[in-house]
């Protein structure tokens, strides 16, 4: 079970753009991934509020910034999920530029998670993803989520193949198997966002 050091988390606003946004000033950790991967289930888990985070069997749901408070000063942010195909091309432009402008200007950004599912890991999305992370020199942290639908040998080996495929593309990233279902990895998430956020 989750140690619970998140669960005072709540949520603040959503922000179409981002002028919209609370204050440049604390820090502040995000959540990206692509549709479906079970992003919006990790940060319900994490902060042990099934309803932090909308959830949706429609991938695409989050397409706004949704800023969390945990602490004063301190946030976790949700990004708007890619790689989903019954988007319009007019809408993934717009939403890529929201993030590139997040990416790009925002100061009190400290980190990164980056979920992905593990029967998936590395779709082109998530490369692009990475690129940017190390184009603005922000620290990432690999989310390898839904562990609990593989074996247990079968999650390790699919962790080292995420370690190795990590620093073929000369990328300095922590990775960690997670599962909501069963609450696995929350104190290697909670580890790592405390790095971040204190």
């Amino acid at each position: 079970m989750s140690s619970r050091k998140f669960n005072s988390t709540e949520f603040m606003l959503s922000a179409a753009q981002l002028f919209q946004a609370p204050g440049d000033e604390g820090v502040e950790v995000a959540f990206a991934g692509r549709s479906n991967a079970g992003k919006s289930s990790a940060l319900n888990t994490l902060t042990a509020n099934k309803k932090l985070a909308k959830t949706s069997k429609t991938p695409g749901r989050t397409q706004l910034l949704n800023f969390f408070q945990w602490q004063s000063g301190r946030r976790l942010v949700d990004l708007p999920g890619y790689g989903f195909a019954k988007v319009s091309a007019q809408k993934k432009l717009a939403w890529h530029r929201l993030l590139e402008d997040y990416f790009s200007h925002r100061q009190s950004l400290r980190g990164l998670v980056l979920v992905m599912d593990i029967r998936h890991p590395f779709k082109d999305s998530d490369e692009q993803m990475l690129a940017w992370c190390a184009e603005y020199r922000l620290d990432v942290h690999v989310l390898l989520t839904k562990a609990d639908k593989l074996t247990r040998g079968s999650a390790k080996n699919a962790l080292l193949k995420a370690q190795q495929h990590l620093k073929t593309l000369g990328q300095d990233a922590s990775v960690q198997l997670f599962s909501a279902h069963d609450h696995s990895g929350i104190e290697d998430l909670e580890a790592r966002l405390l790095s971040w956020l204190t």
